[in-house]
């Protein structure tokens, strides 16, 4: 019996081309916000004396939002990894909103950004759980 060969759609291609994209400009963009809290830019340092929980805090998160950007870059873990920066950014917007005051335009964004790329990488993700569950 002769093997088929099936390519993915123009559509489909276009499709994980625009994901990746996503991707990267959200990686770019949480690299720059943890570069923020690491270096204990403003807004930064006081949105997070607002929070209450001290330095310890504001580096934690800009730890989390570096491994979520480098995890954004590889396929395996990409669908994942919209999912923790989409927790990530409705932190940030519930913080903007509700503690210090400030737009919620850019988090809200990102937020939206994270889901429409967890939504695309669904199937790595569905991979990543039933390789992680031994199944």
């Amino acid at each position: 019996m002769e093997k088929i060969e099936t390519r993915p759609s123009a559509g489909r291609r276009l499709a994980g081309a625009g994901l990746w994209v996503l991707q990267v400009v959200m990686a770019g963009m949480l690299l720059m916000a943890a570069m923020g809290k690491f270096t204990g830019a403003e807004p930064s340092v006081s949105t997070f004396e607002a929070i209450g929980w001290g330095d310890w805090f504001r580096y934690l998160v800009a730890v989390l939002e570096v491994a979520v950007a480098v995890c954004l870059l590889a396929p395996p873990v990409a669908g994942a990894a919209a999912l923790a920066g989409a927790g990530l950014m409705a932190g940030a917007v519930l913080t903007e909103a509700f503690v210090s005051g400030g737009p919620v335009a850019l988090p809200l964004v990102l937020l939206v950004v994270s889901g429409v790329i967890a939504w695309g990488r669904r199937d790595r993700t569905d991979r990543l759980w039933r390789s992680l569950a031994g199944g």
